[in-house]
């Protein structure tokens, strides 16, 4: 019997390798994490390697799923708890960096955030869906980790209808549509002393029904 390696099974060592690095909860792996078991699935028509299954502590759950294009990550299911449900997704483009990663508020194994990182790592920006759907309709922006900004569809029609502005991780200003504009009509200003500023930015649009 030859020694050498059948593709399939190159394959499935090296993105092993990317898998385990690869894992957002990555921490420094004990000695039982680094003899877990990956188990590569491979198509049936094309032979392209699909899904490669990482079981950390042998017990017969894989904690992680790596969703594979042949050579290419595509995403990345965790289910850290193994309840069965998973509790972050990694999303991958085409030129194998991490897009976004997604989460469930609900816990209930559905996507409805996402954060986006810059080339740092530090996170950017958050989505929230709407409950019970894949739609967006708050988008939070960070700078260092401070909240620094949002807009949100608080009726879900499809149109931003509020707008919050922060400064010293306080809420600075609060700017929301009262008219279906598609642009702030009034707004309010929070001081730092506790006094609020009110403001008609829009008075004609104010008036519209």
């Amino acid at each position: 019997m030859s020694s050498r390696q059948s593709p399939r099974r190159r394959d499935a060592r090296v993105f092993a390798l990317v898998l385990l690095a690869s894992v957002a909860t990555a921490c420094r792996p004990s000695t039982e994490a680094r003899r877990a078991v990956i188990e590569p699935v491979y198509s049936p028509d094309t032979g392209e390697l699909t899904l490669l299954r990482h079981d950390a502590n042998h017990n017969g759950i894989a904690e992680t799923q790596s969703h594979m294009r042949g050579t290419h990550i595509v995403r990345i299911d965790v289910d850290a708890d193994e309840d069965g449900r998973v509790d972050r997704w990694e999303h991958y483009g085409a030129d194998q960096r991490l897009q976004k990663v997604g989460f469930s508020r609900a816990h209930d194994g559905r996507e409805d955030a996402w954060s986006f990182a810059d080339a740092s790592g530090a996170i950017v920006r958050i989505e929230f869906a709407a409950p019970g759907t894949a739609r967006v309709t708050r988008t939070e922006h960070y700078d260092h980790a401070t909240l620094v900004g949002a807009e949100e569809d608080t009726d879900a029609d499809g149109a931003i209808d509020r707008w919050e502005t922060y400064a010293g991780g306080r809420l600075a200003r609060l700017a929301f549509d009262t008219a279906h504009a598609g642009e702030p009509t009034n707004a309010l200003t929070y001081q730092a002393d506790g006094s609020v500023q009110v403001e008609t930015l829009k008075p004609d649009l104010g008036r519209r029904r």
